[in-house]
């Protein structure tokens, strides 16, 4: 079945929450403390994802993906933050999938369209955190041209410090996946 990838609507909250939750519990296992996954709660997320969406400023981007009627996944992006300050490249701030539509083409969908839509934007390039440890995150992000640039940083997450990796690929040339190009 075929990914499409659209805005996010305040209606799609819940099934971004579930797919949020899901994802940080699925992705972040034995890296983030079991007891901060555990308490995560869906309706608790609904209300912080409908506050940041009606608070998100015009140049912040929600997308999610839908397979069959269904919300599978969410990405969003927008100006890089360093530190308080913007720069001229984007950031993708967060790219989750459904667990049960991990490896399907929901996420490949959803960064080439975050990556097509921060090009027409006019950002030169686009920057992200990825745990250093999770794996699966960086073999993702790496075969579409992401690199680490060699900073990192200290997460403070549920007592716990884990390292990020910041990772960046300029948006001028296609991204590449399994050895093919395509463009954003």
């Amino acid at each position: 079945m075929t990914v499409g990838v659209r805005g996010m609507a305040a209606t799609d909250c819940a099934a971004v929450a579930r797919i949020r939750v899901r994802g940080w519990q699925f992705a972040y296992q034995g890296l983030v403390p079991d007891a901060f996954l555990s308490a995560m709660s869906v309706p608790e997320e609904t209300a912080r994802r409908r506050d940041h969406l009606a608070a998100a400023p015009a140049e912040v981007v929600n997308l999610v993906a839908e397979r069959a009627g269904e919300v599978v996944g969410w990405a969003c992006h927008g100006p890089y933050r360093d530190g308080g300050a913007v720069t001229a490249d984007a950031e993708l701030y967060a790219l989750y999938v459904d667990p049960a539509h991990l490896s399907t083409g929901v996420g490949r969908a959803l960064l080439l369209e975050s990556a097509a839509r921060a090009t027409a934007a006019g950002y030169p390039a686009m920057r992200l955190w990825v745990l250093k440890d999770n794996s699966r995150a960086r073999r993702f992000y790496e075969a579409f041209g992401f690199a680490p640039d060699g900073t990192e940083e200290l997460w403070e997450i549920g007592g716990a410090s884990l390292p990020e990796l910041r990772c960046a690929r300029p948006l001028s040339g296609p991204l590449s996946r399994g050895g093919r190009a395509v463009r954003p």
